[in-house]
Parts: C-alpha cells; structure tokens; sequence
C-alpha cells in the first residue's frame, strides 16, 4: 500500500501507526532516505491493501475509522486529496485494510505463470520481500530468486528441479506468503515468531528451477515451443508428459553438476530422455549453470533441495559432510517425521556438488510419498511436513 509523505512524517510513525515493525518499512523502501523523508513522496507499507469505500449518508471520517478499527490518520494519508468536511453520498474514498489471509491458495496446475501471478501480488502487498533474475531456462524463462530476511547467515531452498515434481513449487511459495504475512500480522508460526529470524537470517529462494519442464508436464507439448517435435520425439510421441523429470532438451538437471558425475554418466542414458539422463558434460544447460553461479556468488552455509517423493532426507555425500550436518537432519526430522538417510548410491546432484564445493550442509528432501507427479490431495500433509524444516532454516 502506497501513502505520500507529508511534513513531519516518518519511518517510525508510520511504524505506530500501522503496527509494522519499523525494519519492515524500512526494507520495503531501501530507495528513500529514512533520516530525510521527501515531502510528497511516496512510500509502501507493506502488509496492507487498499479497499474502495462508497460514502453512504451521515457518514464521517471519524466513524468510518471506527468501524474499521483503524486510526483516523491512516484515512487521511490515503485519502490525500479529500475533505472531511464536504462528504457526499456516493464518494469513493480508499480505507486501509490489513491482510491477514493467506494470499496464494490455489496451488493446482501450478505452472510457471501461476508462480509469476503469486509472486507480484505478494510483492504489491510485501516489498520487503526482493526478487532477481538469476539465468534464463533454455525457452528464456527468468530463473527466480526470492530472498527475505536481514541476517548474516544464508540459507537457501530450491523446488522444481524436477519437472514432474513441481508440487514442491507451491510448497515453497506458500511458506514464502505465510512467512511475510506472520511478520506484519506478529503472529506465530508453530508457536515460533519470526521478526528475530528475520534478522538474523537471509532466505534465499528459488521456487522453480526448471520452468520448461514443469510447463511441459502440465501443459503437453505446446508449451515445448521450438521444441515441441523433439519432446514428442524424447516422450515417444506420447502426449502424456506426466513422467517427465528433465529440462526441455531431456537433460535431467539434478544430475548435471561435476559431483562423480562420470559415474552417473557411465549408467545413464547417453541421450535425452524423459528423465536421467546427466547431459555430455556437467553444466550443458542453462539451468544448471545458473544455479551454480548462484551458489558461487552467494557462498550459503545452507542448501536445501526440495524433491518428491519418499519422506527421507539426503544429507551426506563422500567425505564432505559437515559436523553440524547431523544435528541439523536430526531437526528436520524431529519437526518432519521424514527418515534421514546420509549416503545413496545416486550422484552429480546440485546438493552432491555444493557439499564437494564448499563442504557446508547440504539436503536433499524428498517430499510426500507415492507416485511422481504426487497426487495434489496429498499437498495439505506435504505442506504441514516440510513446514517445519523450512522454520528449522531459520532457527538453527
């Protein structure tokens, strides 16, 4: 929600006034000079949407605040341009309306688009929360990154590496929303409140790795564009998609990292498939190579990968795991119910290569259990699941 500034305001009124916490406001104008306001300028408050109001007979600035519960202030910062004094039946004014639901609750058929469409929206409502362009996919998809928080420590999840797992893509987005609405509103999340964790700790965010894949899946070969002959080709000229892991090209993206990637190669198609097949070389796609620089540019002391399916926990690889690694997983299990398992014999995966690299800790958790494309019935349980493994992110 956007009001203009006026003489004599400031980042901390507005705080008051609208019971946000100050660093959100803050945060949600890193463009403005908090110690200089400029006089009719206009700043965001986040956690607020504008509702339209027709003026009914006797109605006053005063009682409108009262019946909305908001102070008669935040009516006159939204209403710049009109006067108390000469209401007329019929008017539209704009009253500030606290959101307190949940914005993103349709989370079927959750294409690339769908994530786009939830993404703005909760960024008209949150501009604390800053999203980038990290690389494109091979169809020129912006590769997105979310990231929220303050804190000197990092800590990054990523879904959707898989196309026919992109169940994983909702999951991630709606714990974004329910993380930003739970800061505006100081409400708990499992008991646990989140302004100390936003200060402490940055999340990083990239709901979905692999947009040409998951449009694939749930749209059929006319989302392939350019490549729509040869994913019918790669699919068998099958029009059902739903088992398709693999990037456009048929390239499987978790298994395209320098990570004994020759033993994958070695066992795997040696051509583009459905799924597994590694690529001719680690970093052949787009995709890959932008997750990478990622990693490298923001050196995180935390990965986690979200895949489906089997309720377990990937959290070693060679001789590369951390100390810390064990009393993580524990955490994540306690607060999931999933099984750690520390080694398997599956390799050249972005979680394999982050732990070779930096030797920090790294998950792979598969979510749910079942069938690949998990049935969306299943999602409520898959949600409360891994809820409280992206909280454990942020506490430990």
């Amino acid at each position: 929600m956007e009001v203009t500034i006026r003489y004599n305001d400031s980042f901390w009124y507005f705080s008051q006034l609208f019971d946000i916490p100050l660093l959100l406001i803050e945060n949600s104008n890193p463009q403005i000079n908090a110690k200089q306001l400029p006089i009719g300028g206009r700043i965001q408050i986040p956690g607020y949407m504008l509702k339209e109001y027709d003026i009914k007979e006797d109605d006053s600035f005063w009682e409108i605040a009262i019946t909305n519960n908001i102070p008669m202030d935040a009516l006159f910062l939204v209403n710049p341009f009109v006067d108390q004094y000469t209401l007329k039946v019929g008017q539209t004014i704009h009253i500030p309306q606290r959101v307190n639901d949940l914005l993103i609750t349709k989370v079927e058929q959750y294409t690339y688009e769908k994530m786009l469409q939830d993404l703005g929206q909760l960024q008209e409502v949150y501009p604390f929360l800053f999203s980038q362009s990290i690389g494109q996919s091979v169809l020129g998809k912006e590769l997105v990154e979310i990231k929220v928080g303050n804190g000197k420590k990092q800590v990054h999840l990523n879904g959707s590496f898989h196309a026919n797992e992109w169940i994983t893509t909702p999951v991630i987005m709606q714990f974004l929303n329910q993380y930003a609405m739970s800061l505006t509103n100081n409400i708990s999340i499992r008991g646990i409140y989140m302004l100390p964790l936003y200060i402490d700790t940055t999340l990083s965010l990239v709901p979905m790795v692999n947009p040409d894949g998951v449009n694939l899946v749930l749209n059929g070969s006319a989302a392939a564009g350019i490549y729509q002959q040869e994913v019918r080709q790669i699919n068998n000229y099958c029009d059902d998609f739903s088992n398709w892991k693999a990037n456009i090209k048929g390239v499987d993206l978790n298994k395209q990292f320098p990570a004994l990637w020759e033993v994958e190669a070695a066992r795997k198609p040696t051509s583009p498939e459905p799924r597994d097949f590694p690529g001719h070389k680690p970093f052949s796609e787009p995709e890959s190579i932008a997750m990478a620089e990622l990693a490298r540019t923001r050196k995180f002391d935390r990965l986690n990968a979200f895949h489906t399916q089997g309720k377990e926990i990937y959290w070693g690889f060679e001789g590369y795991t951390p100390p810390t690694s064990k009393i993580i997983v524990e955490e994540y299990k306690r607060v999931s119910g999933y099984l750690p398992v520390r080694y398997i014999d599956n390799y050249a995966g972005y979680k394999d290569w982050y732990m070779q690299e930096y030797q920090k800790s790294g998950f792979t958790i598969e979510l749910g259990i079942g069938v690949n494309p998990l049935p969306i019935e299943q999602y409520p349980e898959i949600y409360q699941e891994s809820l409280g493994i992206m909280l454990a992110n942020l506490y430990l």
